[in-house]
């Protein structure tokens, strides 16, 4: 099975960039606890805070992985091109939020993405990402 993780703007930051919203520690730090966690899963992992090199990553991995999980970040609200590429792909996507965007800005309640996804985990922390590949990871076996 083969995931591929792919993060958004300003999520380079994280650790750093709002504490109190996305918590202390770096994606890194918890991409080495979820390749622990799926040993049995290969996973990659990408982030780019520029739109268009999202869609390419999008659009490489979107025939052929088994899942994509995806936080957009800001381009969650605005970007009607990385939907495109979503629906344009066979790979299911997930939406994922660190935080509730629901219980914040009256901006982020809104997605353009959520419609072309498989599903949306938002607000469990980094812990949104688990949630994700678990969700692949029982669709794919309930598929077999």
């Amino acid at each position: 099975m083969k995931i591929q993780i792919i993060n958004g703007p300003n999520l380079n930051l994280l650790g750093v960039r709002e504490p109190a919203v996305y918590g202390k520690s770096s994606f890194n730090d918890y991409l080495e606890r979820l390749h622990q966690i799926y040993s049995d899963i290969e996973l990659e992992y990408y982030q780019s805070n520029v739109e268009g090199e999202l869609i390419n990553k999008i659009q490489e991995c979107g025939f052929d992985f088994d899942g994509i999980v995806l936080n957009a970040g800001g381009y969650t609200h605005t970007s009607v091109a990385i939907r495109d590429a979503i629906k344009a792909v066979t790979t299911p996507v997930i939406e994922v939020h660190i935080s509730n965007v629901h219980a914040r800005e009256e901006f982020r309640h809104k997605s353009m993405l959520s419609a072309v996804c498989e599903g949306v985990i938002a607000g469990f922390g980094m812990d949104s990402y688990r949630l994700a590949i678990d969700a692949i990871k029982y669709k794919y076996l309930s598929n077999k």
